[in-house]
């Protein structure tokens, strides 16, 4: 996403807030901050390890109750 030239300070843009997102937790994942793998099959594989880690974690969370 392009910022216009007339915007001026501190603007969220649309969509780049996920993309950041997803890499932070990808940065989590310390073997994945780097590029120690020689095969992109592997790495393929600790991105999905990451991103099931992630949604076990967000399906252990207890939720408050619905009213």
């Amino acid at each position: 996403m392009k910022r216009s030239d007339d915007m001026r300070g501190f603007v969220v843009l649309p969509k780049r807030w996920i993309v950041e997102r997803f890499f932070a937790h990808l940065m989590r994942t310390r073997r994945l901050a780097r590029d120690y793998e020689r095969r992109t099959t592997s790495a393929e594989v600790m991105i999905y390890w990451s991103m099931i880690g992630l949604m076990t974690r967000r399906l252990a969370r207890p939720r408050p109750p619905r009213r």
